[in-house]
């Protein structure tokens, strides 16, 4: 597990890569503001960034919310010593995973990141079960589409119309989709 600790007090990025490194954690960069943990984020692409909410040039949530629009880390979490309202509802907008006040210790630190990271790897599993979905899907409709086209203007079967589209595919060695596509263009001359 690769992770960023970004915090303006070097005494606690010193306590949290000891926490971290001693559970087998690879603290690979540190930030003393928001601004330089974007950057390190840029550079390594962790899969866990650890911020502060209070720091200089760039605040924690404002990063965060960079670092997640940008994709560069698999996961955020907020380690503040903030607990009111409103910097919980920023770090929802924020899209933050976990939000740990301090201080925080060994005990109570890993377990919480251990089931954000757990639950993290099963939401970016879902969506990407999603998005294969959605293309297979997708591919489908245009196949589904030419096969009707092929049947209504050459007259032939579905499977004739299936077989048709498959041959075209191995032999120009090409997607059935991108045949279909081709076959809907020919259709909109």
């Amino acid at each position: 597990m690769r992770v960023i600790i970004a915090d303006d007090e070097p005494i606690i990025r010193m306590d949290l890569r000891e926490i971290l490194e001693k559970q087998g954690y690879e603290v690979v960069a540190e930030a003393a503001d928001g601004f330089d943990a974007v950057e390190c984020c840029k550079k390594e692409h962790p899969d866990l960034v650890i911020l502060d909410v209070k720091m200089p040039l760039l605040d924690g949530i404002t990063a965060a919310k960079i670092i997640d629009e940008e994709n560069l880390s698999d996961t955020v979490v907020l380690l503040t010593a903030y607990c009111d309202k409103e910097f919980v509802e920023s770090a929802k907008d924020a899209n933050i995973s976990g939000y740990f006040v301090k201080p925080v210790d060994e005990h109570n630190l890993i377990p919480g990141l251990e089931i954000i990271m757990e639950r993290n790897s099963r939401m970016k599993r879902l969506e990407r079960d999603y998005q294969n979905v959605s293309k297979r899907l997708e591919s489908r409709t245009v196949v589904e589409q030419a096969k009707g086209l092929l049947m209504s203007s050459r007259g032939l079967s579905e499977q004739e119309a299936f077989d048709y589209i498959r041959a075209i595919s191995k032999s120009k060695n090409i997607s059935m989709k991108r045949v279909a596509e081709i076959i809907m263009m020919r259709r909109g001359r």
